[in-house]
């Protein structure tokens, strides 16, 4: 379709055609509103009507309207009048590159600084998941304030679809630029596209930031020789020639211009150019983000800059030569400066033809085990390599179980206690190695690691692990049903930085990691069914992530664009490919005993490219023990291995418990233990899909949450504890319901959904579908209905921090927070509905006298003793209470004996991950 003169699109007037772009036709245009010119891209009507083609214009423009980046061409605004689609975008004047590289190559400083405004360019649109795919010498302008890249994120180009002719006006489309002031023929246009093409792009795989990578490393070379890295007489010759051929070094392709020579290609270029060249995209470089470091130091190298300058944007040609590049007078400051420069390039020749076989090949590595022995203290676990590889920082406990972070240099034999740092929960570097960062006593703290105080960052209601990432920022997970927030190094308030992903079944964020760049991220989003976790890439500014895989625990990124991650107990790494936002290549397998257990993977990656893990069982599980309102032991059941949340029986003479199924089941199954007669008997049979089990009121029978998997969907499952009756069930909802209590008469069931939102089972009732509990739609996580059923209890988000909270179910409207100080969890009513006990952030096991003769009155928590094992999640228990209050069974880590756990450091992550 073409528009003429005085057409309206909006607020657009259309003033002239200015050519074919990769998706449409583009025109010169005024803003009516704004009284400023335009270019308009239309999307062909024939392209319109494809679903698929609209979507992808809608998407892409978005996500292109967001760069504001001043190398990129700014997309004002995208429209649709009547059946027409399209894009409002900045016009820009100037010339291509294209048409500049027809006057010859250019001058070393103007290659470098235009070269490295390309690069940032695609480093911001990769960053952010966008592909050029169309990139070449046509796409770049150059204007007065430097390059300038358009059609970013697009053109698609669709391969080899256009006939052998290449004169289709498909073809033609998709090969030029939307903005340039002039009329771009079509002869040439399938050579023109192959020319910058990849490898894996001409095989017919789908491009992504390595294909740009290759595109860059096409245009550079042009830019360096004024001729193109690959010809062919015919489309076939080409294509063999891109596949199988590697271009002449641009020494001798730039050797016939006067102007080249003059000045010779930067030292460097022809190495940084063969690397975007790589027919396998694998060895390629692989960010445009490490090419632009590449041409800065190049420039650093050859004494030019790669900033604009002002005499540039006052009106210096694009083609002229820098004043800085000559001296006037006589002239023997050049050629003073240029000797030095001959004998650096022979010394780097040199060192070059030296270092070559080094730098490629498997790099030695040494493997130590450091001293974690600290005196006084156990269990050293948690070893976390500096960025610059020279320190680590692990955590012990000491003899009254309290952990403290202890510092070791890697070229010293003892560790060294961090002061501030009792009851932390794990430590994690400054990008600059000086301090630390941990989460204690519900508070973000930063301290020096050569000593000093710990300074305030925040409060960290419900947080537990951290990464400060480089452009200052700090990432914290949450409690068991938080996103990550993001809170300044220096201080401030907690943002959210990620929002839970209810449609993959996420219930919460864990285990943050910044790449390098201090703004993409790893996490692990916690699936509430219990199949380990969905691993995720954000990117700071945005709540939206990504799933890029799985794993069992936490991730980390790693020198080389690897990421490590667990499976079960192994430790893997796989390549990541950051701009398309994905995995890549078959994980291999680091170690197959790395330790897990509330970290979910103990290893430490540094960008320096030191690694450090644990490897070993550590803790091969849990016991039980049961002790007095006092701490005091009064019995250690024999019940050991991967097992939690424990209830007493109605009368007090048997256990309740889940014991896991190994690392490849979501949770567990459920068993009863016989206090009296030491009987251990499993009660169901789900493949490890059974969790938060509860008793009846006369404890014949209980019921749990079946987890959906394996066929089955979620559901609520009632099965006897004495033989008799039959299993029954709760009709699915599509939703997992969690049980917190079964209470007298026994008529109905207490729990709450994944959001967390508190329900009721009228089990009387023929549908027994769950209803609200409360009046409210308020998060309440592990309600516990008061023995009169006047009353819940539960755990709440107060605005700040997760407390326990106590508000009335039936009667004039009341709540009342019963916790203070510190976070409260899991409630539970004891002594007739006299007193709550609930577990503290600080492991403190609480109680609260209540009052309820004349209304809700809660007197003052009070500790019982420390806890041995803290809150595991908000499904997970580690502690449980008889009806008297006198009586409690506590979890407890037992030691495994089979094989001791171990750190290991090595020196060269890539020596892990090497090729064979």
């Amino acid at each position: 379709m073409s528009l003429t003169a005085g057409t309206r699109l909006g607020p657009y007037e259309i003033v002239a055609p200015l050519g074919a772009g990769g998706m449409g036709e583009v025109y010169r245009a005024k803003d009516t509103r704004l009284g400023r010119e335009v270019a308009i891209k239309v999307l062909p009507q024939h392209l319109s009507a494809n679903p698929e083609i609209r979507a992808r214009f809608e998407r892409e423009a978005k996500t292109v309207s967001s760069f504001n980046h001043p190398h990129i061409c700014t997309l004002f605004d995208v429209g649709r009048e009547g059946d027409t689609d399209f894009l409002v975008m900045e016009l820009v004047e100037g010339d291509t590159l294209a048409s500049r590289l027809q006057r010859g190559p250019l001058l070393a400083a103007e290659l470098l600084r235009l070269a490295t405004q390309i690069a940032e360019a695609l480093d911001r649109a990769h960053r952010a998941g966008v592909i050029h795919r169309d990139l070449k010498p046509g796409n770049v302008m150059i204007t007065r304030s430097g390059a300038k890249l358009m059609d970013f994120g697009l053109s698609r180009a669709t391969g080899l679809a256009a006939g052998p002719s290449g004169s289709g006006s498909m073809m033609s489309a998709m090969t030029q630029s939307p903005t340039v002031a002039q009329a771009l023929t079509a002869e040439g246009t399938i050579l023109g596209t192959f020319q910058y093409m990849a490898p894996e792009q001409l095989e017919g795989k789908e491009a992504d930031a390595r294909s740009d990578i290759w595109a860059l490393g096409c245009v550079l070379y042009e830019m360096a020789t004024a001729r193109r890295a690959f010809e062919g007489r015919s489309q076939a010759s080409l294509i063999a020639a891109i596949l199988d051929r590697e271009p002449a070094p641009i020494g001798e392709s730039s050797s016939s211009s006067a102007t080249s020579a003059a000045s010779g290609p930067p030292q460097g270029l022809e190495w940084l150019i063969r690397n975007c060249l790589t027919k396998d995209p694998d060895e390629r470089i692989q960010t445009a983000h490490d090419v632009k470091l590449q041409l800065q130091r190049i420039a650093e190298g050859a004494g030019l800059s790669t900033v604009t300058t002002r005499s540039t944007i006052s009106g210096m040609a694009p083609n002229s030569a820098p004043a800085s590049a000559s001296h006037p007078g006589n002239g023997r400051g050049t050629v003073v400066a240029w000797s030095v420069a001959a004998l650096v390039v022979v010394a780097a020749a040199v060192f070059a033809a030296w270092s070559w076989p080094r730098l490629h090949a498997s790099p030695a590595a040494f493997r130590f085990e450091p001293n974690t022995d600290a005196p006084g203290t156990l269990d050293a676990n948690w070893p976390r390599v500096s960025p610059d590889g020279r320190s680590m920082v692990f955590q012990a406990t000491d003899s009254a179980g309290v952990a403290h972070a202890f510092l070791l240099r890697l070229d010293e034999t003892t560790p060294h206690i961090i002061p501030g740092t009792e009851q932390l929960q794990r430590a994690y570097w400054s990008p600059d190695s000086r301090e630390i960062c941990f989460v204690a006593s519900d508070k973000i703290q930063r301290v020096a690691v050569a000593g000093g105080s710990p300074v305030l960052v925040c409060p960290a209601p419900g947080g537990a692990d951290l990464s400060w990432g480089s452009k200052g920022q700090i990432l914290l997970d949450g409690g068991s049903t938080d996103s990550l927030r993001v809170v300044p190094a220096g201080g401030g308030e907690l943002h959210p930085a990620t929002r839970i992903s209810r449609a993959d079944h996420e219930i919460a964020s864990a285990w943050p990691s910044f790449l390098p760049d201090g703004k993409h991220f790893l996490f692990i989003g916690l699936r509430g069914d219990g199949v380990g976790g969905n691993l995720r890439l954000g990117r700071l500014g945005s709540i939206e992530s990504k799933v890029i895989g799985t794993s069992d625990g936490r991730a980390e990124y790693a020198p080389g664009g690897w990421v490590v991650f667990v499976r079960g107990t192994a430790l893997l790494v796989q390549k990541l490919e950051l701009g398309s936002a994905k995995l890549t290549g078959d994980p291999i397998t680091i170690t197959d005993h790395v330790r897990t257990g509330t970290s979910s993977g103990h290893f430490s990656t540094s960008p320096s490219g030191v690694f450090a893990i644990e490897q070993g069982e550590g803790l091969s599980g849990f016991s039980f023990v049961i002790v007095d309102a006092k701490g005091q032991v009064l019995s250690t059941p024999a019940i050991a291995g991967q097992i939690g949340n424990p209830h007493f029986s109605p009368d007090g003479k048997r256990l309740l418990y889940e014991r896991s199924g190994g690392p490849s089941t979501p949770w567990g199954d459920v068993s009863v233990f016989d206090l009296e007669r030491g009987t251990d008997t499993r009660l169901t049979f789900t493949n490890g899909r059974a969790v938060r089990s509860a008793w009846s009121p006369d404890g014949r029978r209980f019921v749990y949450s079946r987890t959906g998997g394996g066929g089955a969907k979620p559901a609520l499952v009632f099965g006897s504890t004495d033989g008799v009756g039959i299993a029954d069930s709760i009709p699915p909802s599509g939703k997992t319901l969690f049980v917190s209590q079964w209470p007298e008469p026994g008529t109905h069931l207490i729990g709450y959904t994944e959001e967390p939102l508190p329900f009721v089972v009228d089990l009387e009732d023929p549908s027994r579908l769950p209803h609200p509990l409360l009046s409210t739609i308020e998060p309440v996580a592990n309600p516990q209905v008061s023995p009169d059923g006047r009353y819940v209890a539960g755990s709440m988000n107060n605005g700040n921090e997760i407390q326990v909270f106590v508000q009335t179910v039936t009667g004039p409207p009341g709540r009342w927070q019963v916790s203070s100080g510190t976070r409260g969890y899991k409630p539970v009513w004891c002594k007739g509905g006299r007193q709550l006990i609930y577990e503290s952030a600080d492991r403190k096991l609480m109680a609260a006298d209540i009052d309820l003769t004349h209304g809700f009155h809660a007197g003052l928590p009070r500790p019982l003793f420390t806890l041995w094992v803290p809150v595991m999640s908000r499904e997970i228990s580690t502690w449980a209470v008889d009806a008297s209050g006198e009586r409690f069974v506590l979890m407890m880590p037992q030691r495994s004996t089979a094989r001791a756990p171990t750190i290991e450091v090595v020196t060269t992550f890539r020596s892990l991950v090497t090729r064979k």
